[in-house]
């Protein structure tokens, strides 16, 4: 039976004339409950708004609850004389220090991560995909692991930021690298060594509470879920619906993986970092390295073996023929990170990003 899964989103609020930023999310989740309730929410910065899907068991039903609900999302921005970006870090605005949500725990958070916060402006894609226990989510995390840089690389969407090319595709990954608890997770021998060391973290006061936990992997701290949360938003929902049936398909290979009692591969914490660093400076153009086998290779081809990896899970499920076409659109004609800049080389205009990666009302 297909694993459930859904995604949480965020996008970034901005003036429709001068593209730029703006603090009315507030306005816009409000408007948007109407639709969609509590699956529309705010964020610790006021000028990101988030949405969620419920739990789905098919491709189909998922894709359309995307396409819905950044529908929903947009038409209240509309009403509200904004709009919605889909970027993982703002493309212009004034970001530093970001304006920060009101509320206590929020204010925690000011006290605890301080000039982290005024820097927060980053807008990413989670897939959660329902695990039967704590055990098992930690031990797919493992076997995770090593796809993780390839992922990034294909799910890049965050060259921009305030108004300048960072020279990455990835420049959200940056932003989080800085957090005590964030990026690539370690391996964990068990559920029990994960809350081990969670408990430590919290005990040193490098996390504030489990909802900081930022790794990019992790078994959910509300949900019976593996949530993973290292991608950009994606510019269109149908890449968002590739991006979470291939997570589900990896994890699902991962789960049978941990069922026949093998053991994930373990490459050095060192070595994923730099992967992480170089799928984000280049994307799916750049090179890299084989965690699985520690040589050098290009992330194009890496792309392909990871989609060969979770071709099996695909095809039970039903969905090897929209992700394989979507991986092969995204290798022929980009990543949301390219198209950006495909975007500005036009007319030299950043307002032209903005314009391409803005959610429809339809």
């Amino acid at each position: 039976m297909a694993l459930r899964f859904g995604i949480e989103e965020e996008y970034f609020v901005v003036d429709p004339v001068s593209r730029e930023v703006v603090p009315r999310a507030a306005d816009v989740v409000r408007r948007a409950g109407a639709a969609l309730g509590e699956r529309a929410s705010t964020e610790l910065v006021a000028f990101l708004a988030e949405a969620k899907t419920t739990p789905c068991d098919d491709l189909d039903k998922l894709a359309e609850q995307i396409r819905s609900m950044r529908a929903a999302m947009a038409a209240a921005a509309a009403a509200e004389g904004v709009r919605l970006a889909a970027t993982g870090t703002p493309v212009l605005g004034d970001l530093v220090p970001a304006p920060i949500v009101a509320g206590a725990r929020y204010a925690e958070s000011l006290a605890v991560y301080r000039g982290l916060d005024d820097e927060q402006s980053i807008c990413s894609c989670h897939v959660h995909v329902e695990m039967p226990d704590r055990e098992r989510a930690v031990q797919v995390g493992n076997h995770l692991r090593p796809w993780l840089p390839v992922l990034l690389a294909l799910t890049a969407n965050s060259p921009y930021w305030a108004g300048r090319d960072t020279g990455h595709a990835c420049w959200r990954v940056m932003a989080w690298a800085r957090w005590p608890v964030a990026g690539p997770p370690p391996f964990f021998e068990s559920a029990a060594h994960y809350d081990d060391l969670v408990g430590t973290l919290l005990g040193c006061g490098a996390l504030m509470d489990t909802g900081t936990i930022f790794w990019d992997v992790r078994p959910s701290a509300r949900l019976p879920t593996v949530e993973v949360r290292l991608a950009d938003v994606a510019p269109a929902a149908e890449e968002a619906a590739v991006l979470a049936a291939l997570v589900r398909a990896l994890v699902q290979v991962a789960s049978e993986a941990v069922e026949a009692g093998e053991r994930a591969p373990d490459p050095p914490q060192e070595m994923l970092r730099a992967a992480y660093w170089l799928a984000a400076r280049d994307g799916l153009a750049g090179r890299g390295v084989d965690l699985r086998t520690g040589r050098p290779a290009g992330f194009r081809a890496m792309a392909g073996d990871l989609l060969a990896h979770a071709l099996p899970a695909l095809r039970d499920a039903g969905d090897a023929d929209l992700v394989t076409r979507g991986v092969r659109d995204l290798l022929a004609g980009g990543t949301g990170a390219e198209r950006q800049r495909g975007a500005y080389r036009r007319r030299g205009r950043l307002t032209d990003v903005v314009d391409g990666v803005l959610l429809r009302d339809r």
